[in-house]
């Protein structure tokens, strides 16, 4: 196939595996608590009666309100195509570069954050607000990693930092551990997932993205759940990429088996994880982050001392 064929492939894939994931990781989460839980595709049926809802907007949302889910969507989107997946040196990969990435996903919290402040309801100013908070430290520890990864491959590009993670001189490296464990902590808090949000519950007191999306029904929501789950892949496809490469360079049929295994590891991971901890206070999650946060610094200082001795 054409590379043009191969990443108009990829970004027709990355929407219609995005559901599935979520849809695993609740399965497995069932499974562990011995119930049967729902259908893997059951994320596409609940999509697909959200689209057919009739949408209800508030008489005094703006046209901001009713934008945002379409580029919250279209963001999420373009960030979760640009990660390789299952191939590498596809016409988009000089532009999926981390920084763009994180630009993108500061762009779709952004707008999501205004949403919720423009219908002027307290829940949505509630859950702006802890965006926003969280935010200021989930950033900073994603650059962080970001900047880590660089210096170690001397690339912010995914391509080149999985290409050199592939090659003889990658190893073992104390930094790269940490800008895997900082990411990883990033990753649970932008997703809502455990320990930082729970995203099989709604409750009043600690909700943080569904308190920004409560006033939205219909198509608009389903835009935001989908957007949802991208948010979701593109992480885990991030993590794998950049830490565990493999397949990327073994051709394009074996690229995309050893893809659907890591996210299939990923999600049981996940499922796992979030049933043997805790949910913990709204209040400590800015400690979570600034854990993260310390973790790329960490990381970061680590690499320019090991390189100036």
């Amino acid at each position: 196939m054409r590379p043009a064929s191969l990443q108009l492939l990829q970004i027709v894939v990355v929407l219609a595996l995005a559901p599935l994931l979520t849809g695993l990781t609740r399965k497995v989460r069932a499974r562990l608590l011995r119930r049967r839980g729902p259908s893997l595709l059951q994320p596409y049926r609940d999509l697909l009666k959200l689209i057919r809802k009739e949408v209800v907007v508030a008489e005094n949302a703006s046209w901001l309100f009713r934008a945002a889910p379409y580029v919250v969507f279209a963001t999420t989107w373009v960030a979760a195509s640009l990660i390789p997946t299952f191939a590498s040196g596809l016409p988009l990969g000089a532009a999926a570069d981390l920084i763009v990435i994180v630009a993108l996903l500061g762009s779709a919290r952004f707008m999501l954050a205004l949403a919720g402040l423009d219908v002027g309801t307290s829940f949505g100013g509630i859950g702006a607000s802890r965006e926003m908070m969280f935010a200021t430290l989930a950033e900073p520890a994603m650059l962080m990693a970001v900047f880590t990864l660089s210096l170690f491959a001397g690339s912010t590009e995914l391509s080149s930092i999985s290409a050199f993670m592939l090659g003889p001189h990658a190893g073992l490296n104390l930094s790269v551990a940490l800008a895997l464990v900082a990411l990883t902590i990033v990753a649970l808090g932008e997703n809502a997932r455990i320990p930082v949000d729970n995203p099989a519950t709604h409750l009043e007191l600690t909700m943080v993205h569904e308190a920004m999306v409560l006033e939205y029904s219909g198509r608009h929501l389903a835009m935001i759940d989908v957007a949802a789950s991208l948010k979701l892949l593109l992480y885990v496809s991030a993590i794998a990429c950049i830490f565990v490469p493999i397949g990327l360079a073994d051709g394009y049929a074996t690229g995309l088996a050893a893809w659907l295994a890591k996210l299939t590891v990923a999600g049981v991971m996940l499922g796992v994880f979030e049933l043997s901890i805790a949910k913990m206070r709204v209040f400590r999650v800015p400690n979570f982050l600034g854990a993260a946060l310390m973790l790329g610094l960490l990381g970061v200082l680590l690499l320019f001392v090991s390189r100036g001795m």
